[in-house]
């Protein structure tokens, strides 16, 4: 019996493979055979870029409208402020997150805000919309935030400053975002940033879970992962281990604030648990905002620390108007000075604008349409509006889009905002990032308490960033620095 079963099953995986190696050959040779699709297929861009965004960036560039077509994985994408308006406000209804999207990270996010649509999502984001924008949320946030670094951050960077000693600050601000997400979602502390760097099985199965997730949307067939799944092969394998400690974790957390109580208490699962019976979509929800706080927050603190170093006279600027508001003092800046930080506001866009964490984002056209600039789109087709690019283009920026520049955000010296389909880092219209405000903040206090207190440098600060595939935007390799107190 286990003979024959062994036989089949080693069978249907080498006809499996074969198929998977038609497909692909059949793609190659015969469904497109323009330039960008052969360039795409065969991965010959590699030669000429570092990273498949920079690619992106060059076609859409040199295309007329801002926007090119990938035939074959059915995908048009823009650097266009028109069509990116288009999807997210004029024409919202017919551009939603879609069942592709949904399906290749669903195993990871369920049914959270993140990838729903329709009632579930309208639900779940006016919940979260009520809950992230109270006085006390963004309060509780603050304090979690001031005691990290008080806590952690600082007494991290002090015991290496000076010794040339060198530390991948990369590594250091997930640490510090998963603990701080985690104390904001479930109350709890994992303790990634103790001056140890312990390793933490939660902070490590969440990592392979997103990264194996992502890595389902870079396949050459989605069957290829789906059977994979099925039988339990590969990366799937290693994903399904990796969401079952992700799950375990979230049910022992919520069975143990219903034996505690929740009604007072502050992180997101217990102000949920308050309106949400169903444990498995109270897991979906709260494992949805570990992810977009936790990556994107350490993506963009790590590009805006790659900027400064090469930007001493951005530093100066900062430490000037730092001192100008808060003088001497030695306190942790309050909300109301922060407001009055122009030039730090405007430095931190204008790190988004260049960087952003999430450097694309796509929907799925439920009917077919015209974008402003006359591209048509089938229905079903997925349709992808791309931050990173267009905060590259002439056309968009000006002729000095690619340098770092925080005045072109000010006027008078005070920040002026941009038109959010302009500057869709944060999204825009109806699916606008509801934890904007708190992300902001929580990025302002790590870098106000470290400029004011080290200098750090990064050793060949001149290499171009090269990033790693996945959800949000990850430097390969890191990034090493050195620390000197000031």
């Amino acid at each position: 019996m286990s003979t024959a079963f062994c036989f089949v099953f080693f069978s249907f995986t080498l006809l499996f493979s074969l198929f998977s190696l038609l497909i692909f050959v059949l793609r190659l040779k015969l469904w497109c055979t323009c330039k960008i699709c052969q360039a795409y297929l065969t991965s010959s861009w590699t030669k000429d870029f570092d990273n498949l965004c920079d690619w992106y960036t060059h076609l859409l560039k040199n295309s007329a409208t801002g926007t090119i077509h990938i035939h074959v994985i059915g995908n048009i994408i823009t650097a266009n402020p028109a069509n990116v308006e288009h999807m997210l406000k004029t024409r919202f209804e017919n551009y939603p997150k879609g069942k592709p999207f949904s399906t290749l990270l669903g195993d990871l996010l369920g049914r959270g805000i993140f990838n729903v649509d329709g009632d579930s999502w309208k639900f779940q984001r006016k919940m979260a919309s009520l809950e992230l924008g109270g006085v006390s949320v963004r309060t509780h946030a603050f304090d979690i935030v001031g005691s990290e670094i008080q806590s952690r951050l600082l007494p991290l960077l002090s015991s290496v400053a000076g010794k040339e000693q060198v530390l991948e600050l990369q590594d250091v601000f997930r640490r510090f975002s998963f603990d701080n997400i985690c104390k904001f979602s479930f109350g709890l502390d994992p303790g990634c940033l103790e001056l140890s760097l312990p390793v933490s099985d939660l902070a490590e199965a969440f990592d392979l879970a997103s990264k194996f997730s992502a890595q389902r949307a870079l396949a050459s067939s989605s069957l290829i992962w789906k059977v994979k799944r099925l039988l339990n092969l590969g990366t799937e394998k290693q994903l399904k281990e990796a969401i079952k400690v992700v799950d375990e974790f979230a049910e022992e957390m919520i069975k143990q604030r219903r034996e505690e109580g929740f009604s007072d208490r502050h992180d997101l699962l217990s102000r949920f648990m308050g309106t949400i019976n169903d444990d498995k979509y109270l897991r979906d929800i709260v494992v949805s905002f570990l992810l977009a706080g936790r990556d994107t927050v350490a993506s963009g603190l790590t590009s805006f620390f790659w900027l400064l170093s090469q930007h001493p006279e951005v530093e100066s600027a900062i430490r000037e108007e730092v001192e100008r508001v808060m003088g001497s003092s030695e306190q942790f800046a309050s909300f109301n000075q922060m407001r009055e930080m122009h030039y730090l506001h405007a430095a931190l866009y204008e790190s988004l604008r260049l960087f952003p964490p999430v450097q694309f984002d796509s929907k799925f056209a439920q009917e077919d349409d015209i974008l402003p600039d006359d591209t048509f789109v089938r229905k079903g087709t997925r349709v992808t509006y791309h931050p990173y690019a267009m905060g590259r283009m002439e056309r968009i920026w000006g002729p000095d889009c690619l340098h770092y520049k925080p005045e072109r955000w000010l006027q008078n010296g005070r920040y002026v905002p941009e038109n959010l389909y302009k500057f869709p880092v944060f999204q825009a219209g109806k699916r606008v990032c509801l934890g904007k405000e708190i992300a902001l903040v929580e990025m302002k206090c790590v870098v106000l308490a470290v400029v004011r207190r080290f200098n750090i440098r990064v050793p060949h600060s001149n290499q171009a960033p090269r990033f790693a595939a996945g959800l949000t935007a990850t430097l390969r390799g890191g990034l090493p620095i050195l620390v000197q107190e000031r």
